[in-house]
């Protein structure tokens, strides 16, 4: 009887890739329901909570200033987990981070506001969002790093994908359940109201752990161990040997400016300033995510079609646009415009880079550096983009009514993103295992000799 074949080295289980991008959309769903609830929190009752002593410009901007908190905690995390995720493997990483952030997230609806223990409320509540920002350092680059190795291929954009589409079913959720909360009597938002979505991030970990514990390890991270080629400093070996993709990774990240932006800034500045429902601004992002949720992984499949940096270059383009209409829709407090801009600022335009960029930013590295340079790229970016709710309402002025202002910083960080990705390279034919390896220099021509 012959033997069958031998499997091919890149050859993953059929179940596998669906499983990992599974556990991924679901797991980040989860993780960045706490994140999101605690950025709605920050423009809608944070201000009052916990700087009531300040005037209410300043009050916002100090509330809006402890979401980009978070974010400075970001490359943290990422420089420590990107470590324990490529010493000793993606899976953990999932399991601490989630771990990590749905802890975080329930005390702070635990927290004692400033009019019961005075100064001390504030400082609780940036220590635990700087713990929240820790954890999500390594949950996006653990994720993308299983899907990516885990996937086919010729499908690794679709399927890496699923990570940011599990971010947008989070924002959702969070946004949904602010819902109800929102339209509570003002007493009752500010006293307990609050408090109910950070209390149900209970539920978050224990359906975290259970998803992430049942996901095998990378087939390709399985054999660098089993070849003893797993690096002991990989963050050492990633800035040695690759500190040039690190860079672009982290200018091309600065993308999720026009995320913190949508979500965070106009959210305050159309409720704040322009005296906008409050339901119905919560209302535009949850439509606006919808879309996201299917037009996200249609990005990834095109992202494989024609490659990585067209479909992330026309989505940067158009959210540079789109925010003028956006914002400018909510000064004019035309609830139809500020709908179909927001669809196409955020559920259309971040959905082209957020389908591509799990991918594109992976296969720049290899195997034994990959979770490290993604987190670490990804999570300065990141850092920068979480202050620009701060930046813009510096930049909206004493009055808060200058959105061309902030309209033109999006910009500006937009192309910034454009160049770095423009001038990067596309691996989206390069198989997994050859990912991140530089091309061998061109052999040069011998000289025949002719016999005389």
């Amino acid at each position: 009887m012959s033997s069958p074949p031998p499997a091919t080295s890149g050859a993953v289980p059929q179940a596998q890739p669906r499983r990992a991008a599974l556990a991924a959309w679901i797991g980040s769903a989860l993780e960045y329901y706490d994140f999101f609830i605690y950025g709605t929190a920050a423009a809608l009752v944070f201000n009052k909570l916990f700087f009531p002593s300040s005037a209410p410009a300043t009050g916002t901007l100090l509330a809006l200033a402890t979401f980009g908190a978070g974010y400075l905690a970001r490359p943290f995390g990422a420089f420590v987990l990107g470590h324990v995720g490529d010493r000793f493997g993606r899976k953990r990483v999932l399991v601490a981070t989630v771990l990590g952030m749905g802890a975080a997230t329930f005390v702070v609806g635990c927290l004692p506001t400033y009019s019961q223990i005075g100064v001390a409320a504030p400082v609780l509540l940036v220590t635990l969002r700087l713990l929240q920002g820790f954890a999500a350092g390594g949950e996006q680059a653990g994720a993308n790093s299983s899907s990516l190795e885990h996937a086919p291929p010729h499908r690794r954009a679709y399927y890496t994908s699923f990570t940011l589409a599990g971010t947008q079913a989070g924002q959702i959720l969070a946004t949904a359940i602010f819902l109800p909360i929102a339209v509570l009597p003002e007493q009752a938002l500010l006293s307990w109201g609050w408090r109910i979505p950070f209390w149900l991030s209970a539920v978050v970990v224990v359906a975290g752990l259970l998803i992430r514990r049942t996901l095998d390890e990378t087939p390709v991270f399985e054999r660098e161990q089993q070849r003893d080629e797993v690096a002991r400093a990989p963050v050492a070996v990633l800035l040695r040997e690759h500190l040039g993709p690190v860079v672009r990774v982290v200018l091309a990240s600065t993308v999720a400016t026009v995320s913190t932006i949508f979500t965070v800034y106009a959210l305050s500045y159309a409720v704040n300033t322009e005296g906008l429902s409050r339901s119905a601004m919560l209302w535009v992002g949850i439509v606006a995510n919808v879309v996201a949720l299917a037009a996200i992984p249609a990005a990834g499949a095109l992202g494989d079609r024609i490659g990585r940096k067209p479909v992330f270059l026309v989505g940067t383009i158009g959210m540079a646009i789109t925010m003028f209409g956006y914002l400018g829709a909510i000064s004019a407090g035309n609830y139809a415009l500020i709908f179909v801009m927001g669809i196409l600022v955020f559920g259309l335009g971040n959905s082209a880079t957020g389908g591509v960029w799990p991918a594109f930013y992976g296969e720049m590295f290899p195997t034994r550096v990959r979770l490290s340079g993604t987190a670490i790229g990804t999570q300065i970016g990141f850092a920068l983009a979480g202050f620009a709710p701060t930046i813009a309402a510096v930049l909206a002025g004493p009055s808060g009514r200058n959105w061309v202002a902030v309209a033109g910083f999006v910009a500006v960080v937009c192309l910034v993103n454009v160049l770095a990705v423009a001038t990067g390279r596309d691996y989206y034919r390069t198989p997994t295992e050859e990912l991140g390896a530089e091309p061998a220099p061109p052999a040069r021509p011998t000289r025949t000799s002719v016999a005389p």
